[in-house]
């Protein structure tokens, strides 16, 4: 178990800093090559199956189940993780995992009828590590009451975005380059032996807890309605994921250079590095909220042209456009979790956002197959332009319910009874952040003096309120 950190608020947080805090390494570096197979899964079962069969329509549908699978097993991963702690859940989960993906490409590889394929993908699915909010959730512990919090919160969003758009690049190198069933393989071998090493760092493992002590009457994180706009809106990200997948491969099977797909999807890919990095360098002046919706309507613009793309530079061009765009609305919408859900039941939030994005790429991975054996890549283009756009119709028809919750309930469970004289005789300071603040913006809460602004993804610097 762990303990909250007390760091020193004189000097600038920042990520040197953030990683400097004892023990984050040991749970940094393991968590990371444990999640990283989560963005090879389902481009490697897209390769497999179609390299098998022929066909994109049933590599989607395999793809689409192992999608779906995951996505109703990860709140409930979560929720046990609360309750009975990492290891317990982490072991026998990537030992499953390790076997199912295994057996998957075995019967792959053995020309098994496709809805033998589905049921397989099943448990493959289903068995999916939750690691990276289990990764954040060690941080909440490590730095409960430091100003390093938001670091956190925002370096876990760029490691989420790097998992995301490198574990593509590398399943399509080595199912196109090694062998069709490389990609599995690897991500098979890397998910047992980065979830044991993950395990085994017991010492940063947060407190486990009963729903009912999260310091808020509604013990489960969706019942927050700020939560589900934003699993509403992860859908559609997915949806671009699970829509690229499919299009780029059929693109590059259509221009006779199979190989091209790598390119392609690696393009895409450092479009959305160098948006997640260009994040953590601006000063915002607008509430995260507001970035949401911009973000979103870029990511929809942008989404709404790929089917247009009639060459390879053309597509690649536009590729870097959407993924410019993806990363503001995805790690803006990571970084909302804070504010809308409280600390107890952050980990099972964020499986939640985790398994909308694996559902969302798993529905468009099907719809983008069928279209794509039916009628070509530029209709499967089509798949993230719908999904983007009625994701952003919902966030613009809901954004009231995205309001950040009042500062007077974010109050950690533990340090309530701990302190519950703190609620009794309130400081100066908590006086003076129950006050309204005249100049606040819109779509942020009521602030105090002296409090901290957000500066990009993490760097926070004082700001005096009128």
């Amino acid at each position: 178990m762990t303990s909250a950190v007390t760091t020193d608020t004189s000097a600038r947080p920042g990520y040197g800093q953030l990683l400097r805090t004892p023990g984050a390494l040991g749970f940094v570096l393991p968590g990371f090559a444990a999640r990283l197979p989560f963005g090879m899964l389902t481009i490697s079962i897209l390769l497999l199956v179609q390299h098998t069969t022929g066909s994109y329509g049933s590599a989607g549908i395999v793809a689409a189940v192992t999608g779906i699978s995951m996505a109703l097993s990860a709140p409930l991963m979560g929720i046990f993780t609360d309750r009975f702690g990492q290891t317990a859940v982490l072991l026998p989960v990537v030992l499953a995992h390790s076997v199912a993906v295994t057996g998957l490409a075995a019967l792959a590889l053995l020309d098994a009828p496709v809805l033998v394929l589905a049921l397989a993908a099943v448990p493959a699915g289903a068995s999916v590590p939750q690691v990276g909010p289990m990764v954040r959730a060690r941080w909440a512990a490590k730095l409960e009451g430091s100003p390093l919090l938001p670091t956190a919160a925002a370096f876990e969003s760029v490691t989420d975005e790097f998992t995301f758009v490198v574990g593509p690049v590398l399943a399509t190198a080595l199912c196109t380059g090694v062998h069709p069933a490389a990609g599995l393989v690897t991500e098979a071998t890397l998910t047992l032996l980065g979830g044991l090493l993950f395990a085994a760092q017991r010492a940063s493992q947060p407190k486990t807890h009963a729903p009912s002590a999260t310091g808020d009457k509604r013990g489960f994180a969706l019942s927050h309605a700020g939560l589900r706009v934003l699993i509403f809106a992860f859908l559609g990200i997915g949806a671009v994921f699970g829509g690229m997948q499919v299009s780029l491969a059929a693109f590059s099977n259509e221009i006779g250079n199979p190989g091209a797909n790598g390119l392609l999807y690696g393009v895409f890919a450092a479009g959305n590095m160098i948006a997640g990095i260009a994040m953590g360098a601006i000063a915002w002046k607008i509430g995260p909220r507001r970035r949401l919706i911009l973000g979103y309507i870029g990511l929809t613009a942008a989404a709404s042209v790929l089917w247009a793309a009639n060459s390879m530079i053309l597509l690649g061009a536009l590729g870097l456009v959407v993924g410019l765009c993806i990363a503001p609305a995805l790690i803006t919408g990571y970084t909302m979790v804070e504010q809308l859900v409280p600390a107890g039941a952050r980990t099972e939030a964020f499986t939640w956002l985790t398994g909308s994005i694996a559902f969302g790429q798993a529905v468009a991975v099907i719809l983008a197959g069928r279209l794509t054996d039916a009628h070509g890549s530029s209709y499967g283009f089509l798949v993230p332009m719908g999904a983007t756009a009625l994701a952003l119709a919902t966030l613009l028809a809901l954004r009231a319910k995205l309001a950040p919750r009042a500062p007077s309930r974010i109050v950690n469970a533990s340090a309530q009874e701990a302190a519950p004289e703190r609620e009794a005789a309130p400081t100066a300071r908590t006086e003076t952040a129950s006050k309204p603040q005249a100049k606040a913006p819109a779509d942020t809460p009521s602030v105090p003096r002296n409090r901290v602004n957000e500066r990009g993804m993490g760097h926070r610097v004082p700001v005096t309120v009128d």
